[in-house]
């Protein structure tokens, strides 16, 4: 059977944010319908290279496929892999860095979709990299976004993130010199960093808050503290078996006995109406993003689909 490829240049020119979002929300509806398996993500290594690997199906969708990637001294190699849900035949392969951004960001705007208040209108964010720009693309198709706070360690990656991402998101993206100033009083706040250690202090939660964190998909790894985490209700996240390998921002918080995993949701469960989400204007609701399999392989179907229409991409015989 002919098998589609398709690069990283064709994926970014195809590839929208609105396809993003609609790939991800559909995926997680089928995920809190019991009708998608996702395969939390699994890591080895040689003495230079960590191999991560993951996978998904779902049946509805008629796909089933994976994502690997390495990561190196020297960077990074992403690609997915599509089977055909009945047959089993390899239908595609993509270079999947763009993608994986892209469906990162959708994630979190799904989240806020079904959790920041209607009125939700001022972000802060922590991180100016590529998950951060998506994050705010995200965030600003689901939300009347008016303001948005930027903080960085780095002052001159600060400001030119802030200089790109006005116009995309057609309001003012300013930077903040004290990382407080990108929590408090904001409606929604975002944390896209590399961190080890905490940005984020409950401290500086203002009530009625929706806190997307996405940085961390290491035990080892925390970018909020434990009373982000006491103060937070209802709590999501992506895939609770997952969590259990990866969510490092809960870890302290387990430890310690302020998170049960019993208070814990999957966000497909609320996206298919199986689970409550925002209960009081004040409450402080929180998502934490590990990044799915699932996710990839539905993002990556609309994508094919969409080259297929537009005939971009090379076929090559298998």
């Amino acid at each position: 059977m002919p098998i589609l490829l398709l690069n990283e240049q064709e994926v970014q020119e195809l590839l929208t944010m609105e396809l993003a979002l609609d790939a991800v929300e559909a995926a997680l509806r089928k995920q809190g319908l019991d009708e998608a398996h996702n395969i939390p993500r699994s890591r080895c290594q040689t003495d230079h290279v960590v191999l991560h690997a993951m996978s998904a199906a779902a049946k509805t969708l008629g796909i089933a496929g994976y994502k690997t990637y390495t990561t190196s001294r020297k960077g990074t190699c992403f690609h997915v892999g599509l089977f055909d849900g009945k047959t089993g035949e390899l239908t595609a392969l993509l270079q999947a860095d763009y993608l994986g951004q892209m469906r990162t960001g959708a994630a979190s705007g799904v989240a806020t979709k079904f959790l920041a208040r209607s009125d939700a209108a001022t972000v802060g964010i922590y991180g100016a990299g590529k998950q951060a720009r998506t994050q705010l693309l995200a965030v600003c198709r689901v939300r009347s976004i008016k303001h948005i706070a930027v903080y960085s360690r780095n002052e001159e990656n600060r400001q030119r993130f802030c200089a790109e991402m006005a116009p995309l998101c057609q309001c003012p993206v300013e930077p903040v010199t004290r990382p407080e100033d990108a929590a408090k009083g904001k409606d929604i706040i975002i944390t896209a960093t590399t961190s080890r250690e905490p940005v984020l202090f409950g401290d500086w939660l203002s009530d009625g808050t929706h806190l997307n964190v996405i940085g961390s998909n290491y035990l080892s790894k925390s970018e909020v503290d434990v009373n982000v985490v006491r103060r937070s209700k209802p709590i999501f996240i992506d895939s609770r078996d997952q969590g259990h390998l990866e969510a490092g921002d809960f870890r302290q918080a387990r430890d310690e006995g302020v998170l049960n995993w019993g208070q814990v949701r999957e966000l497909g469960e609320l996206v298919a109406g199986r689970a409550p989400g925002r209960q009081h204007v004040s409450d402080i609701t929180l998502f934490k993003s590990l990044g799915l399999a699932l996710e990839d392989i539905a993002t990556a179907a609309k994508v094919v689909a969409k080259a297929k229409e537009a005939k971009v991409g090379r076929w090559i015989d298998w």
